[in-house]
This record gives structure tokens, C-alpha cells and sequence, in this order.
């Protein structure tokens, strides 16, 4: 079975829920998260529920106490300069939070600073969907068929063995040095001006909840 996670229209921009896009949210007192190689503040690209096991949801219900949030970040200053695409470079940005408590972060200042490198542009709401197959792009011509809808409309999935277009780079926990777990895979997004950037690739995020590491990377 293969969770992908579905387009569900317009999402809100603050809430601490499963979405791609918005506003991101932090602990009290948090900045806006910088990039390691060029110094600028990093894109706000997409945020996760997780469970109190670390697998990632799609609700939009109360959060138990021990549950996490993943925020997930990249770098748009000088695309194809600074390795966004790379989980060690610094250029990207995998932050686990708690799930309750968090505030809105505030925008970085300067007047040099580019809202389009700090926000996609559009919220998009997500939704799970349990599809039989196993292989992650049998389950995504399979929903398309089953649906009528197209497959941009596809944002990944939850969990489950990533699908790779190049070969296997799980990263391994900076902490323990363990494998990490997979949490999300991502596709750009149903709209082409809004849509993440992973040269027409896809997303791939992980975690090691017992360390309170997380980490993002793309192929394409």
C-alpha cells in the first residue's frame, strides 16, 4: 500500500496543520531559518504532522502532546549556486517542532528581501489517500485513472520507501549515525508558478525522532 497525498485546494496560510506552502511557524522567540553557503534566509516550502511514532498524517485534527511537526526549507537566492538539493550543505533546512505551541515566524527585515524567495506564493491543503499498489508510480497511475484527476495533482506521499530518481541517499542521523526514516517524498505542486523547485524532480525528507533530527534533499 503507497499513502499518497492529494491536492485539496487552498489551504490556510498559518495553521499547524499538513501543508504545502504559507506562512511557517516556529517556538516562541524562533528566526527564519538562513542558508549555510550564501547567508540568506531559506524558502518556506512545506510543513508535516507527524505522530507520536514519527509517521507523517494528513489531518487537520488537535495534536497529542508528543506529536511533532516537520518544516521543511530550501534555498532560492542563487538557484543552481547554492546546493539546496544536498541534506549536509546547509542550503536546505529540515527542522522537527513540537505540534502545539508554535507562532507564526516573523518575516526576516531588510528591504532587499524578496518575499518569493521567502514564500511559495500559495497554500495548497493536503488529504491522504490509501492506494493498493505498492510502487509509489503504479499508485500514482492508478489514482489518476481511478479519479479522473491529473497527476499534478499528486504531492507526494506519506511514509513508505522513497521512490528514487537517481539512486538510494537516505542520510543517516547526525547523532546516533543510524539510517534515518522516511517521512515524505514530495512533488513540486499542481501549479507551475507556485510550485516547489526540484528541476522537475522530487523532495525527499526524513527523521530520527529518539535524536530530534530531521533532513531534506531532492533529485531530479
Amino acid at each position: 500500500m503507497t499513502t499518497l497525498i492529494i491536492y485539496a485546494g487552498e489551504g490556510r496560510p498559518g495553521a499547524a496543520v499538513t501543508r504545502i506552502g504559507g506562512v511557517p511557524l516556529g517556538v516562541p522567540g524562533a528566526v527564519w531559518p538562513t542558508c549555510a553557503e550564501c547567508g540568506g534566509p531559506l524558502k518556506f516550502l512545506a510543513q508535516f504532522r507527524l505522530d507520536e511514532s514519527g509517521a507523517a498524517l494528513a489531518g487537520t485534527g488537535r495534536p497529542r502532546a508528543h506529536a511533532h511537526l516537520l518544516a521543511l526549507y530550501a534555498c532560492q537566492n542563487r538557484i543552481g549556486s547554492c546546493q539546496d538539493w544536498s541534506a549536509t550543505s546547509g542550503a536546505n533546512a529540515a527542522l522537527l517542532l513540537p505540534a502545539r505551541g508554535l507562532r507564526r515566524i516573523a518575516r526576516p527585515r531588510g528591504r532587499s528581501v524578496d518575499p518569493e524567495k521567502l514564500y511559495l506564493g500559495a497554500t495548497h491543503a493536503a488529504e491522504p489517500y490509501a492506494a493498493a499498489e505498492a510502487d509509489y508510480d503504479r499508485a500514482c497511475a492508478a489514482w489518476e485513472a481511478r479519479t479522473g484527476r491529473p497527476r499534478k495533482h499528486v504531492l507526494g506521499q506519506l511514509g513508505g520507501p522513497p521512490a528514487w530518481l537517481q539512486y538510494d541517499r537516505t542520510p543517516a542521523c547526525p547523532d546516533c549515525t543510524e539510517p534515518m526514516r522516511p517521512a515524505v517524498q514530495l512533488q513540486e505542486g499542481p501549479d507551475p508558478i507556485t510550485a516547489m523547485n526540484f528541476g522537475t524532480g522530487r523532495g525527499y525528507a526524513f527523521t530520527c525522532l529518539p535524536c530530534g533530527e530531521a533532513a531534506f534533499l531532492w533529485q531530479c
